[in-house]
């Protein structure tokens, strides 16, 4: 059941289907981290999602199971999938990978982003694929100073169009599969034609701030609820807050 649908469900529906339960799968920006050792999992995207979608009609239980793992990629992440995310029995997966692939091999990540886009989908679950954040694209003075080699590479990645090449390629192979498609990296680059979203990264590299999150959860928030976010009763007794 769509999570669109589900949170009309009144008590009987809601002991049959159970509460909205989301996992979001990813690197270490799901994780939750921000600056250098530093982690927030009150801020991070899907925690304000959950709040977003709770405060559409609170009566229906939102559960957000956090399977981000900082440092890793979608190839790493493959054996996590039925002990991580399928094992919850997910209503949607969000997928969020790139930022540490982008060190490896083109054809590696998306190969292992089709086994993640199959396995998933596989399960009944709605999957999202959401792009994530660009990288920095020079080296800022207060990047951490045991960072500041990697962030001489990740600008590079960014600046020579590898980064670009990663995403858009990931994009097309989940449009082919028909994998729903949360392009926040399209947004980033719209910003970036104003703005140095350089000190949009809390860590001057490849961690949006704060901020940024709200990007992520804005977005996934209108794609789940594309079509509006009407409640089929709001006199009932399951205390709506629209």
């Amino acid at each position: 059941m769509r999570i669109k649908d589900k949170i009309n469900l009144e008590q009987e529906g809601l002991e049959k289907e159970g509460p909205i339960t989301i996992v979001a799968f990813g690197d270490s920006v799901t994780h939750g981290a921000l600056g250098f050792g530093e982690i927030n999992y009150e801020t991070v995207y899907w925690n304000l999602l959950r709040r977003k979608i709770v405060e559409v009609r609170n009566y229906i239980p939102v559960n957000v199971i956090n399977a981000g793992i900082g440092g890793t990629t979608t190839k790493a992440s493959i054996e996590r999938i039925d002990k991580q995310v399928l094992t919850h029995l997910p209503d949607l997966v969000i997928v969020c990978f790139g930022l540490n692939d982008v060190n490896g091999e083109l054809e590696e990540y998306l190969s292992s982003l089709k086994i993640i886009f199959e396995r998933c989908s596989a399960s009944g679950a709605e999957v999202i694929f959401m792009t994530p954040n660009m990288l920095n694209t020079y080296v800022h003075p207060n990047t951490a100073e045991v960072h500041k080699g990697y962030a001489a590479v990740t600008a590079e990645y960014q600046n020579s169009g590898k980064m670009d090449l990663y995403i858009s390629s990931a994009v097309k192979l989940a449009t082919e599969m028909n994998i729903t498609v949360c392009d926040c990296y399209s947004e980033w680059k719209k910003l970036s034609e104003t703005q140095d979203t350089t000190v949009l990264l809390s860590n001057y590299i490849n961690h949006p701030t704060k901020e940024m999150h709200e990007l992520f959860a804005n977005m996934l928030f209108e794609l789940i609820f594309k079509d509006g976010t009407d409640v089929t009763d709001k006199n009932t007794s399951t205390m709506y807050e629209g």
